[in-house]
Order: C-alpha cells, then sequence, then structure tokens
C-alpha cells in the first residue's frame, strides 16, 4: 500500500467512482420500459372486454364446451375435429332449445368468437409471464415492486378460472351463463384494466417524486372520486346482469318501462333476491337509475375539480364528467333503439373510456404534478 500524502484533497478517493450516478438514467429507462409493458397488456384486456361483449351479444359464449388451457389454444384444424367440437355443441341446453336449426357452417362462427376470446385471454397471460420474467432476470424491476408486477398475473389466472366458471353454469340444463357469474368475469376484467393503469402511471415516478407527490395530495376531492370510482364499478357490475338477461331488449320506452316507473313483473321471481340478478325487468330498472345517480355524482365531481387550482386535475375531471354524460345519452339511446349490436358494443366501449379517464384523473389527485395549487 502506498502513503497517502496529508495534503491530499479529502474524498478525492471516493470521488472517482461515477457508477451511482450512471445508474440513475437506467433505472429510469426501466421503469419507462415497464409501464409500457403495462400499458399495452392493459391495452389488450381493454380488447378484451369488447371481444367478450361480442362474444356475449353473438351468443357465443356456450361454443366451446372445454376447458382446456394449453391444448385448448389449437382450434379444430380437420373436418373430424369440426365435427367433434360440434357434437359436443349438440349436447348443450342451449343448442337443444334455442339452436337446433344450426348447420356446421352456422357453429363455426360463433365457435370462433369464443375461441378468438379465449386466444386473447392466453396472449395476455403470456405477454404478463415473458415481460415479467424478462425485467426479473434482467434485474430492472424496481425495489419494491416485483410483488406489483405479479398481481396482474395472479388477477389473470383467476380470471381464467372464474371464466369457465361462468361457461359451466350454461352447461348444466341453464339456457344462458348465470348473470351474476358474468357479472364477476366482467367486473374482474375491468379490476385487472384498473390495476395495470395504475401501476403503468405509478412506476414512472421513483420513491422521492412519489413521496413529493403525495404531499400534494386533495384528500377531500380524493374521498369525492373513491366514491365515484365505487358507483361506477357497481353499474359495470348491473350492466353484465342487464346484458345476462338480455333485458336491455325487453324495454325499451324510456324515462319510463313499458309506461310504468316500476314494471309490475320486477319481483314475480321467488325467492325475492333472485329478481336482483335474473329479473330482466328490475335489472334494468337498478341499471336506470344507478345511471341517474352515477350522472349526478359525476357532474359533482367534475364541478369539484373545476374548482381546482391545479390545472390538470381540473381539466381531467370536467372531461371525465363529459365522459359520463356521453355514456348515459349512448345508454338511452342503446335501450330505445332495442340494444343492437353496434350500440351495444359502443356503450360498452364508454364503460372502458369512463374507467380510464377515472382511474387517470384520481392518480393525479393522488399524486399532483408539481404547480401552484389555489384550492382544492
Amino acid at each position: 500500500m502506498s502513503k497517502r500524502s496529508i495534503f491530499e484533497e479529502v474524498g478525492a478517493a471516493e470521488a472517482a467512482p461515477t457508477a451511482p450516478a450512471a445508474s440513475a438514467p437506467a433505472l429510469r429507462e426501466a421503469r419507462g420500459a415497464i409501464a409500457l409493458w403495462l400499458w399495452f397488456l392493459a391495452f389488450l384486456v381493454a380488447a378484451m372486454v369488447l371481444v367478450g361483449g361480442l362474444t356475449r351479444l353473438t351468443d357465443s359464449g356456450l361454443s366451446i364446451t372445454v376447458w382446456d388451457p394449453v391444448m385448448g389454444a389449437v382450434p379444430p384444424l380437420s373436418a373430424a375435429d369440426w365435427d367433434v367440437a360440434f357434437a359436443a355443441y349438440k349436447e348443450t341446453t342451449e343448442f337443444q332449445d334455442q339452436n337446433s336449426w344450426m348447420t356446421l357452417a352456422d357453429f363455426k362462427p360463433i365457435f370462433w368468437w369464443e375461441w378468438g376470446h379465449r386466444f386473447l385471454g392466453r396472449l395476455v397471460g403470456l405477454i404478463w409471464f415473458l415481460g415479467f420474467v424478462l425485467f426479473l432476470v434482467s434485474g430492472r424491476i424496481p425495489r419494491g415492486w416485483t410483488g406489483r408486477l405479479v398481481l396482474p398475473g395472479l388477477l389473470g389466472a383467476a380470471q381464467g378460472a372464474v371464466g369457465w366458471w361462468m361457461v359451466a353454469s350454461g352447461l348444466t340444463g341453464r339456457l344462458d351463463v348465470a348473470p351474476y357469474r358474468l357479472a364477476l368475469h366482467l367486473g374482474l376484467a375491468f379490476v385487472i384494466l384498473m390495476v395495470l393503469a395504475w401501476l403503468a402511471l405509478k412506476i414512472r415516478l421513483d420513491d422521492v417524486a412519489l413521496l413529493k407527490a403525495r404531499r400534494r395530495r386533495l384528500p377531500a376531492l380524493m374521498g369525492v372520486a373513491g366514491a365515484l370510482s365505487a358507483l361506477v364499478f357497481l353499474q359495470i357490475l348491473v350492466g353484465a346482469l342487464v346484458a345476462g338477461t338480455d333485458a336491455g331488449r325487453g324495454y325499451v320506452d324510456w324515462p319510463l318501462m313499458q309506461g310504468q316507473f316500476l314494471p309490475d313483473e320486477s319481483f314475480e321471481m321467488t325467492p325475492l333476491w333472485v329478481n336482483f340478478f335474473e329479473n330482466p325487468a328490475l335489472t334494468q330498472f337498478v341499471h336506470r337509475m344507478l345511471g341517474y345517480l352515477v350522472l349526478a355524482f359525476g357532474a359533482v365531481f367534475a364541478l369539484r375539480c373545476g374548482r381546482s387550482g391545479h390545472g390538470p386535475i381540473r381539466n381531467l375531471g370536467r372531461w371525465t364528467g363529459v365522459a359520463i354524460l356521453a355514456q348515459v345519452m349512448i345508454g338511452i339511446v342503446t335501450v330505445m333503439q332495442g340494444s343492437p349490436l353496434n350500440l351495444a358494443i359502443l356503450h360498452q366501449a364508454g364503460a372502458l373510456i369512463v374507467v380510464g379517464m377515472l382511474v387517470r384523473t384520481k392518480f393525479e389527485i393522488a399524486y399532483p404534478g408539481e404547480q401552484s395549487i389555489a384550492r382544492g
């Protein structure tokens, strides 16, 4: 060892390494790459929701009667394979009571809708798995984020199981799937979408930036955003019950329902609780009433955001209110037209937009960007 001079500048030797400073851009790049991966997954989940909606609207959901996560990815490749698939569908109550007129040529389109829906689910799972392993092996996952990035994968696996549980309900003597299982399936899809979007927004901020942004949080407005989010989510679940009971095609006048505020048949099923899940009159009535409540709450939210001194919160809140108003109007037109496929899927796309706007606005309220906030 060489002797150090007593006149040597203190800390000169320690200042030489530059690795820590050089790692900061790499960490920002990793966070950006993970955010893009999460946004891509969110896009695929949104597409899957729309394909699932079309699958439901075309009565295609029961066309595949088995659940094989691996080999089920391969569609029929020969005439014999198609005969086997069609023969299995012929055993369902849906075919025997409703679609006995179908030929193999009629069966193929509904099969492809369901196969495409399941294929998208497998694709989402594969892209999540490959991305997670790549980021994990390369050491690019920020500290504390491994568990958070596992969460979408676990939710996706649960979604696959819930999807089959839903389909199975329509293969055991029912004409269609159980509406409450359909609602759970759709609700979980929106949960996955919201988790992905929230994580994609949050991972862009490092610990220091998050701490600073959290100090600017607007607690009162955060509470309003949370309440509105809960109402919108509940409305989505009830909308799934409406779809599951085909209620959107039975009551096509507005603001009344076949000339009544609450149809007489709203509680004709027994036991009483079944009406809230399987009675077309009551499910559509609840969906309408919740729609009015969401609209009113959305207006309050937009006004509260509009009074904020934070520019992005002001703008996002107002646009969220506009999205909710547009969604209510589309819903009314959809019902009055008897829920044709194009309007029904537009209504479902509107729900995706409303949820996306809410997540983005709520995140801005929870972690406001740096600028002057006059009032919240």
